[in-house]
């Protein structure tokens, strides 16, 4: 069963993995920060979301933001001796002291026209079935409810939607073809090597990022 709806908000930030200690964007969201609006809004085991397109409605813009962040994590060693002691006053991190200024670049003024579909799963229960998911999901789509706020790649940058009628054509910024280079796709939490990246050559035509049958790397 599939399902259209359009995102928007004032900033968006899908940052690339391959630049390690700045941030910066890729031109257009990614099907994994799609995925993650879609579960946001309603999430079930019982279903899988997929990605089919992603239009760009908007011209891509960027801006340099600095933002504040913790470079610090809470060691699994710390957490384990907190668990055998149950003394819990030592587990945690001093901003002060861990608070660090990291440039960003960040795209602004975005708004995504996304078609999506999903599969059951073996997760499903006897009374579940496609049309329920599917009412189910439009109507929290038209009522703008979510079980959290859904973000555009970081949760300082929330992220609006609505549901999209179909019959509507849909806005497009670009026409012709824009190659916007190998984009990340998704993650394999099964990877031989634990989690793994998954990668796709990205190619807008007429606004359009098409998803379905995509060649998929790693």
């Amino acid at each position: 069963m599939s399902v259209m709806f359009e995102v928007w908000g004032e900033y968006a930030a899908f940052n690339r993995p391959e630049f390690k200690t700045e941030r910066v964007t890729y031109d257009c969201i990614t099907p994994s920060a799609a995925r993650g609006i879609l579960e946001a809004i309603y999430w079930h085991p019982g279903l899988k979301y997929s990605i089919d397109e992603i239009y760009v409605c908007n011209p891509v813009q960027t801006t340099n933001i600095r933002r504040n962040e913790v470079k610090d994590k809470i060691s699994i060693n710390n957490v384990r001796k907190v668990m055998n002691s149950g003394k819990k006053d030592t587990l945690y991190l001093t901003t002060a002291s861990s608070i660090q200024q990291r440039a960003a670049l960040v795209l602004k003024n975005v708004r995504y026209v996304i078609k999506a579909h999903f599969d059951m799963t073996s997760k499903a229960n006897e009374t579940d079935n496609t049309g329920k998911f599917q009412d189910i999901l439009k109507r929290r789509l038209q009522k703008g409810q979510c079980y959290h706020t859904p973000y555009l790649g970081v949760r300082e940058f929330p992220a609006y939607f609505n549901i999209w009628d179909k019959e509507r054509k849909v806005p497009t910024a670009y026409k012709g073809e824009k190659d916007l280079g190998y984009m990340l796709y998704d993650m394999d939490y099964q990877g031989e090597s634990g989690i793994e990246p998954m990668f796709f050559h990205a190619v807008l035509k007429d606004g359009k990022l098409d998803l379905k049958d995509c060649e998929v790397l790693k």
